[in-house]
């Protein structure tokens, strides 16, 4: 007996997350299935629309004015604007005050934790007081055990890109007992809680004491996003009052606070949708022909079936295997769709390692419906559509374009998805 519901998302990342709220509020009954953990926790938390033209011209200013340049068959090309403002408006009904940048069409530059300003359309209230276009000079503070900031380099490497203010790096104690090499979430954890330290003084205070004595004139500090988990919002309002300066947070690598929150938020907002979740259930294939009938789920060992009148894909690309790849050549996995790529796999890279990469840009190829099309043009299944990653056609990671990819192809996916059931 196939466990049954209207619309199958298969992919819990972020435009997998997003085709099921859309699926779901078009009154359908939606279950998400997903092979692990999301990737969003990975992520920066960062919602990049367009920071770099396919040519490498950037980083923009007004992203949505560069989409009539887009090649053809671009995900944007095939979506629109209005579907990039529809993902959007999603994501902030989602996320509300939590994040800014929702008031303009313009990108923000906000520092990372290499140094670099990163073009973005939506990003993190408690990374707002360190955008780039601000000119009150920053302190950067690094942790001496927090590997994956070193606060004095990224402030060099901020100065060197002549901004409108200066930035200086220091590196401190954190103000706890730490293992060797602590996670993010120890550092957390402790902010929020606002634990004692051995001295028995409240972490908050011990840490702005140890940062207030290196400030020297600068009005805002920024600090790598451990800031609370639970509780971020009193933690960086406590800090700059001790420390008489707007806090921000300085976006990381993996894992991702920042990733996490929003991971939460989205799960919350799927919970509140009526969405079904299952996490750690790999798709293995399919029944069906011109029309999928059901997928086959492995529930510990077990196939089980798992029937809908609509699918969606949304598994990823080459990193997150939702694309493959061998000697014999490139592959969607599950459902074994098209995906275009030159025959020789010499002509997949470029001799230059920041080149132009043919292989950056592999996935399915989708008509406008967002199904995905086999060699001769035809969508390969009626009831079939595709979002985010394991889309061809663009490279996210050099135009910094994924999370709106993600959005707007999620959301599209989603509300087709629930309409035609």
């Amino acid at each position: 007996m196939a466990i049954e519901q209207e619309v199958l998302v298969i992919g819990g990342g972020l435009a997998g997350a997003t085709a099921a709220i859309a699926a779901a509020r078009t009154g359908a009954d939606v279950r998400l299935v997903s092979a692990k953990q999301p990737t969003l926790r990975h992520a920066s938390g960062l919602i990049d629309v367009l920071g770099y033209t396919p040519d490498g011209e950037g980083p923009l200013a007004e992203p949505f004015e560069h989409f009539a340049d887009l090649p053809e068959g671009h995900p944007y090309e095939r979506v629109g604007r209005d579907a990039v403002e529809a993902g959007l408006a999603m994501f902030d009904d989602i996320c509300g005050d939590s994040y800014e940048g929702k008031r303009t069409d313009r990108n923000a530059l906000v520092p990372t934790f290499g140094g670099r300003l990163k073009p973005t359309a939506r990003y993190s209230a408690s990374a707002a007081e360190g955008l780039a276009s601000d000119t009150r000079d920053m302190l950067l503070v690094g942790f001496e055990r927090l590997v994956g900031f070193d606060a004095p380099l990224a402030a060099a490497r901020l100065n060197a890109a002549d901004p409108p203010f200066e930035a200086r790096g220091v590196t401190v104690e954190f103000s706890a007992d730490l293992t060797a090499e602590p996670k993010v979430t120890r550092f957390a954890h402790l902010l929020d809680r606002d634990e004692s330290t051995d001295a028995g003084r409240p972490v908050r205070s011990a840490l702005a004491d140890r940062v207030v004595a290196h400030l020297d004139g600068e009005a805002r500090v920024g600090f790598p996003a451990v800031l609370g988990d639970d509780h971020p919002n009193a933690v960086r309002d406590e800090l700059a009052d001790r420390l008489g300066a707007a806090v921000f947070e300085v976006p990381m690598g993996p894992p991702s606070l920042p990733g996490l929150r929003l991971e939460d938020r989205l799960y919350d907002a799927l919970d509140a949708a009526g969405v079904r979740i299952e996490t750690g259930n790999p798709v293995m294939g399919f029944a069906g022909d011109d029309r999928i009938e059901s997928v086959t789920v492995d529930r510990n060992g077990a196939s089980v079936p798992y029937a809908a009148e609509q699918f969606v894909l949304a598994t990823g690309g080459l990193v997150g295997k939702g694309i493959d790849s061998d000697r014999d050549g490139v592959a969607e996995p599950i459902f074994d769709c098209h995906v275009p790529h030159p025959p020789d796999r010499y002509d997949w890279f470029d001799d230059d390692a920041f080149g132009d990469h043919r292989f950056a840009r592999f996935g399915v190829d989708p008509d406008r419906d967002l199904r995905p099309l086999d060699a001769s043009g035809t969508p390969e299944f009626e009831n079939l559509r595709a979002a985010g990653s394991v889309l061809g056609n663009y490279d996210f990671a050099a135009e910094k374009s994924g999370s709106g990819v993600s959005l707007a192809t999620g959301v599209r996916a989603g509300r087709l998805a629930g309409e035609h059931t």
